[in-house]
């Protein structure tokens, strides 16, 4: 399976996604993440995510961010979208009708047609990044076990 993680910068939100699932996802499935936009191309993680992940034994500093494109709906198999922002940039990205309905949002996993925001701890402190990587991680654990 191919996943991409994405939200707006792929500084925050995402590279934890990323980093949580391909902790527990089997290794031969695909994780990667992006943004909507491209106003962090190529910088590494914000260091809050950073130290969130590695105070829960995961590295994502090796990470860079990128804007998604549009071989990305192509090749990836799920878009998991933050929050309802990413989703709806994400249906305007989609090349095709075809493939739109492979964007979905992260926190339907755990909590199933709530549409629940992934909350972007961008501008607070570091508790929000603890949220938002307790809110991830149930997410994808939900979803590996529906799979």
């Amino acid at each position: 399976m191919k996943i991409l993680m994405v939200c707006l910068g792929n500084i925050c939100r995402s590279p934890l996604a990323q980093g949580i699932m391909e902790k527990y996802a089997p290794n031969e499935w695909t994780i990667d993440s992006a943004g909507t936009s491209g106003w962090h191309a190529s910088e590494r993680p914000d260091t809050r995510s950073i130290l969130i992940a590695k105070q829960r034994g995961i590295t994502i500093d090796h990470q860079h961010s990128r804007q998604v494109t549009a071989e990305d709906f192509e090749f990836f198999d799920i878009i998991f979208a933050m929050d309802s922002s990413n989703h709806s940039n994400l249906i305007q990205l989609a090349p095709e009708e075809s493939v739109k309905n492979k964007v979905r949002l992260i926190l339907n996993e755990s909590y199933p047609g709530e549409n629940r925001q992934v909350p972007d701890p961008y501008t607070g402190g570091q508790e929000g990044f603890s949220h938002v990587y307790e809110l991830l991680e149930e997410a994808i654990q939900s979803f590996l076990r529906a799979h």
